[in-house]
């Protein structure tokens, strides 16, 4: 099977996910579902943006995939499938699989100077208002 979309994974990607893809659950029904074409259909949403039931065709059902992403995301694979990851690529590159440090820019923590609930609600504040008089955005005047 060749790439139909650039988003659909190749084969040495998909051998390096496919452990981590949750087994189907004992009893019921055995799975029929491919799991890789149900991967490049989470993968194709994500990355164009589209809605769930505008997938095309050659992916599974848009219900099944939208299941399966759900799912796993409240199972924590998602999670679980990028600490994995992570790991195997700081190991090729020589370094231990967790990292020891972290660093935050401190420019992208920035806020504003005031911060808190002012800050949030002091530019809908109306000029003219008073304790005495105050008017509604549909032209009532209550005084």
């Amino acid at each position: 099977m060749g790439q139909r979309y650039p988003t659909d994974l190749t084969a040495a990607e998909w051998t390096l996910l496919a452990p981590l893809i949750p087994t189907a659950k004992p009893g019921g029904r055995p799975r029929t579902t491919d799991m890789r074409e149900v991967v490049n259909a989470i993968l194709y949403s994500l990355r164009s943006g589209c809605q769930w039931r505008m997938l095309p065709t050659e992916f599974p059902p848009y219900q099944t995939v939208y299941h399966y992403f759900w799912t796993w995301r409240r199972a924590g694979v998602w999670e679980q499938m990028h600490d994995s990851l992570r790991g195997d690529v700081r190991e090729a590159a020589g370094r231990t699989r967790e990292p020891s440090a972290g660093i935050i820019d401190s420019q992208t923590v920035k806020t504003t100077e005031k911060g808190g609930f002012e800050a949030m609600t002091g530019a809908s504040a109306s000029v003219g208002a008073s304790a005495t008089s105050s008017s509604m955005s549909w032209g009532y005047s209550w005084s």
